[in-house]
Formats: C-alpha cells, structure tokens, sequence
C-alpha cells in the first residue's frame, strides 16, 4: 500500500519569505499564529492576511511562475476588490496556499497594525522571524470562530494561550486582556461568559502548576 504523505508546510514558508523579500505586509493568523502563544496542538494550516499593492502582485506572480505554479495577478485583483480569498498553487507537488486580502473583513487592518514580530520554528525548516497577530487579535479571532461553531478546539487553544501567558513563560510576549475584554462586549453576553470561565480556569491552572492554588 502507498505511504500516506504527511502535510508539507514548504509553500506557506516559501510564501512568507517572498512577502519579506518583497516588503508586503502581512500577518499570520489563527492556529498557526496561536502556536507561537503556547498551544500544543499541531497544525498545518497557515492563515496570512496581506495588503497587496499592483507591485507585490506583479513581484508575486513573477516569484510563483506557471507552469509549476499558479498565482494569477487578475485572480488576486479581483480577490482584493471582493473581499475573498485568493490561492498560491504548486502544481508539481500538489500544494495549495490560501490567502486573505485585508479587504476580507474589517478588522483585518487592526491585525496588521498591531502584528508583531515573533520567532517561527515550523517542521522541518530552519527557524526564521516573521510578522504574526498579536497574542490579542488571535483570541478576539478565536472567540469569532467559537461563536460561530462552538468548536472545542477553539476553547482549548484559547485555554492553552492564556495558561501561557499566565505562567510567563515567554516574557518577550506582551498580551493586554483588557484589549480582548473591550472586543468581547460587542460578541455578546454567551461570549463574554465563556471568556470569563475560560480566563478563570486558565487562571486556577496556572496557579496549580506554580504551587499558588
């Protein structure tokens, strides 16, 4: 029987080092991000918002030309003016990166305001800095998506995130609660409970593990 080929993250990288090369802002966002903030679980799926200019369409079709690649300069144009995202694809490996344009939603701009830059160590690759979501954005986003689905995972990570940050364990990271408590109001009193609970058992757990509970 054929061996199953694990999930390679060698575009998105490739990706990330090309928006650097040719000055495009972008942060990465979602569990990817939120793995740099202390969650545990893994994921190989790299969400990146991007503010495009016609100058980083032209440099990113030329970095990503057909016919290994497909990275259509109108496609991306058209996805900026709509608001949808848009897709890399390596076709000689089978590879498809998605991104989203800061037109996709609102507060896409206030991510990219507030991104911050953070040391990334993915699989395989050699570790590198690059632009991420603020501690911040990544759990006002989060709390979105678990309003949404009420997705377990979504309470986890952001369980797993606050845990972090409560233990200290990574001090370079500055994360301001009260940035999240001020968004969580406009999401409504369900989310706001739940970012509550959430806190105060991320909270409990690390005064658990430090010997104050």
């Amino acid at each position: 029987m054929p061996t199953k080929r694990e999930p390679d993250l060698s575009l998105f990288i490739d990706i990330l080092h090309t928006l650097e090369a040719i000055k495009a802002p972008y942060a990465i966002i979602g569990a990817f991000a939120a793995t740099v903030y202390g969650i545990t679980r893994t994921t190989f799926d790299i969400d990146i918002v991007v503010d495009l200019s016609e100058e980083h369409i032209l440099a990113l079709a030329y970095h990503y030309p057909s016919p290994r690649y497909y990275a259509d300069p109108e496609q991306m144009r058209t996805s900026i003016r709509l608001g949808i995202m848009f897709n890399i694809i390596d076709t000689s490996r089978g590879e498809k990166a998605d991104l989203l344009p800061v037109t996709m939603h609102p507060e896409y701009r206030q991510v990219l305001a507030r991104r911050v830059r953070q040391r990334i160590e993915a699989p395989g690759q050699e570790p590198f800095d690059a632009w991420c979501a603020a501690p911040e954005d990544v759990i006002i986003g989060k709390l979105k998506a678990w309003a949404q689905g009420r997705s377990r995972k979504h309470e986890t990570d952001i369980y797993e995130m606050l845990v972090f940050h409560y233990l200290g364990l990574d001090p370079s990271v500055s994360f301001d609660e009260h940035i999240v408590d001020a968004s969580v109001v406009a999401l409504g009193q369900e989310v706001a409970e739940f970012w509550a609970r959430v806190k105060e058992a991320a909270r409990q757990e690390a005064e658990r593990q430090t010997g104050g509970g």
